[in-house]
């Protein structure tokens, strides 16, 4: 299955979406603070290995299918949209978008807020990038089959790190990290606030 942008056909890495954990998944949920939500979780790769070491994570996808797969792995999973009501608003010690879900809903500042919203006050959004930093791309994203079937356009974005970090510091986040794994970026944004210790 691919994934093209019908304004920009470069495809999106919908094989990663659906592989097993590789050594920068494994990267990526090291530096996870819990409890964890997994935002667009797919078939919870993220989900279901923060759950084997222990971590609290709720993986949440749109997609029965989705839901399904990841709770046959060993996740938790919930089939919800994250503009809908989620459970431990505000609580959540880390919102994850990996495999470039900074793409959801097709406006990244958007999501971006809501997400700052959805974790504590001091907490983390680690969140996948573009490889190209300056990437500022919306627009109709359609996914394709192998047997040729074609998904309905959904709305989607790509966005690089130079970008997330204007829009965290808009929304009164700090970009603290970035990282390059293997191809991937991973960037740690903090939302404000300190995490109450008691």
């Amino acid at each position: 299955m691919t994934a093209t942008h019908v304004s920009d056909p470069v495809p999106v890495d919908v094989e990663a979406w659906t592989a097993e954990r590789d050594a920068v998944d494994e990267a990526i949920v090291a530096l996870c603070e819990g409890p964890v939500l997994d935002v667009g979780c797919g078939p919870g790769r993220f989900a279901a290995a923060l759950a084997a070491r222990g971590v609290p994570a709720l993986g949440i996808d749109v997609s029965h299918a989705a839901v399904r797969r990841a709770r046959a792995r060993g996740a938790v999973a919930l089939r919800r949209a994250v503009e809908g009501p989620l459970p431990g608003e505000g609580r959540w010690g880390t919102v994850l978008l990996a495999d470039g879900n900074i793409g959801i809903g097709g406006d990244p500042r958007a999501l971006l807020e809501r997400c700052r919203d959805l974790a504590r006050p001091g907490g983390l959004l680690l969140v996948e990038a573009d490889p190209d930093p300056d990437t500022d791309i919306s627009g109709p994203l359609v996914l394709h089959a192998e047997d040729g079937r074609r998904s309905r356009p959904m709305p989607w974005a790509r966005a690089g790190s130079r970008v997330l970090r204007t829009l965290g510091g808009e929304l009164g986040m700090v970009v603290s990290e970035e990282w390059e794994l293997a191809g991937r970026v991973v960037v740690s944004v903090r939302t404000p606030g300190a995490v109450e210790q008691g």
